[in-house]
């Protein structure tokens, strides 16, 4: 950060305040309307917050992705072509950018970490290369997918969009790792698009083609980074289209013939489409991602033996599918319920052990009040749930043995994160009121009995 911060920052504030407030009507009703400036304000909050850590403490992703946002910057002021070729290059090296490249270790082939540095460039050009205002233009994108999501969730079950805006937006881990200049914030934000356009295009059936385009652009971001995301997130999600479009339909009979038509269809879809996704980096193949997995835990377990006794250790990895799926059941509790009060080191791991402490008190009192078999059944019974779970535990289970330590679990584990906790409110809402109403029907109708007795 230097001294320009400071005084150019505030007009950009100003700037995206006053396109918020000038939009904020169109987007919002008469409930979510009192969200929308503060659930901006913690993502710009975040994406500063971020950044006054990472270049005071740690150093580390975000200041280098901007060091080489800058290495483009200043390639745009010798040479627009120049800037543009380095924006938009599928990684070969030219003689018009190779003085460039040598200062970019992240360009070429293969390198997720070089899409955020375009964006970051492009970012740059229109902020002067200012470090907080790119971060905070990065928190405004990463905002309105999340918004799109909230908005989403909302629809669906109204009656709890105070307790939705909470799992959406003011989540600590979320807002502060989801915001700033990383990849993790471009991801949370196209996820929350594609949410969106799930819902909008398969789903409700309207502006089906701009859904469409969008998705796809989104799944394209998505893709230039995180594949593993995408993999976790489609076959949940054409499984929830099935089951919505299923339900709707009146005949028993009808639904009985089209629910193995429809499933039969999405399968062959799911399956092309995690067989694309995999295509695109070869990491992520079925028969690769195990060893994958192995690779990057046991490399994340020997930085975590520096990041004093963040490291954990669910069980050794043989690079198998089978291996992983031993592991899974810990790797969810990881994952969901990690790290515990007594296992935090820093002031982030206790804000996680707090997050995570309060998701396993909240998942126990819906147990323990609806009872287990009756909430499986309300998750498989409601599409949204099945979803919101199934996601979940696919990422879950994908985050929890391959990060081997807290201060990367914290970051990875963030796109869950609104899905599961949104699920549970919904959850609670459908399934609380009626274990209570049960209960109060139980009671009533032993009245007479004690009466007579």
């Amino acid at each position: 950060m230097e001294l320009k911060d400071l005084y150019i920052t505030p007009f950009y504030l100003a700037l995206i305040y006053g396109i918020a407030y000038g939009m904020r009507s169109s987007v919002t009703n008469v409930y979510t309307k009192k969200y929308f400036i503060p659930a901006l304000t913690v993502k710009v909050v975040g994406a500063i917050a971020l950044g006054i850590l990472y270049h005071t403490l740690y150093g580390g992703d975000t200041n280098n992705y901007y060091k080489q946002a800058s290495v483009v910057y200043h390639a745009f002021g010798d040479s627009f072509a120049a800037g543009l070729e380095l924006v938009t290059s599928s990684g070969d090296i030219t003689p018009a950018i190779a003085k460039y490249t040598g200062q970019l270790y992240w360009f070429g082939h293969g390198s997720n970490e070089y899409f955020v540095i375009r964006v970051a460039a492009v970012l740059a050009l229109l902020s002067f290369d200012t470090y907080t205002v790119i971060a905070v233009l990065f928190a405004a994108i990463t905002f309105s997918g999340m918004w799109m999501m909230y908005m989403t969730f909302a629809k669906i079950r109204p009656q709890v969009y105070k307790e939705l805006a909470i799992s959406v937006f003011f989540l600590p881990s979320v807002f502060f790792w989801g915001s700033g200049l990383l990849k993790d914030s471009l991801c949370l934000g196209a996820l929350g698009w594609l949410f969106y356009c799930f819902y909008r295009g398969a789903i409700e059936r309207k502006n089906i083609l701009r859904c469409l385009l969008v998705g796809l652009l989104m799944g394209a971001v998505i893709l230039s980074m995180k594949t593993y995301i995408l993999l976790a997130f489609m076959p949940p999600a054409l499984l929830w289209v099935f089951n919505e479009n299923t339900r709707n339909i009146k005949s028993a009979a009808v639904r009985w013939v089209a629910k193995p038509l429809f499933l039969g269809v999405g399968a062959v879809v799911a399956v092309f489409a995690m067989s694309q996704l995999a295509a695109a980096d070869e990491r992520f193949n079925l028969d690769k991602i195990g060893e994958q997995s192995k690779v990057t835990a046991d490399y994340l377990q020997r930085v975590s033996k520096t990041e004093q006794g963040s490291g954990y250790n669910i069980g050794a990895q043989d690079g198998t599918l089978g291996g992983m799926a031993k592991l899974a059941p810990q790797a969810i509790i990881v994952a969901l319920f990690r790290p515990f009060l007594w296992e935090a080191r820093n002031p982030t791991m206790l804000l996680s052990a707090l997050e995570a402490t309060y998701f396993l008190l909240l998942t126990m009192r819906i147990f323990w009040r609806v009872g287990f078999f009756k909430t499986i059944g309300a998750i498989g019974s409601v599409p949204v749930l099945t979803l919101c779970f199934v996601f979940s535990l696919i990422f879950a289970i994908s985050v929890g043995i391959s990060s081997g330590n807290f201060g990367t679990l914290v970051r990875y584990k963030i796109p869950l994160m609104p899905f599961y906790l949104s699920g549970l409110y919904i959850l609670q809402s459908i399934t609380v009121p009626q274990a209570a109403a049960r209960a109060g029907q139980r009671r009533v109708a032993g009245v007479p009995r004690l009466a007579q007795a």
